[in-house]
């Protein structure tokens, strides 16, 4: 289980939904439960999509303090 920082950004059309720390990962909905439903799968698929293409590369880890 991973925690991960969204931002709401509200209109009158509904609620979208980025999330800083993975570029390009967005969804919304109509409501704010429904956004933050839509979001979770959007992680999900993009870290799904994230390993497949890191699948043959030389990984490391590094710690940073902040």
């Amino acid at each position: 289980m991973r925690r991960f920082k969204v931002v709401l950004h509200r209109t009158d059309e509904g609620i979208s939904v980025s999330v800083p720390s993975l570029p390009g990962c967005w969804s919304e909905g109509d409501t704010e439960d429904e956004a933050l439903a839509n979001i979770r799968d959007a992680i999900e698929d993009y870290l799904a999509a994230l390993d497949e293409q890191l699948r043959d590369a030389e990984v490391r880890e590094v710690e940073v303090a902040v």
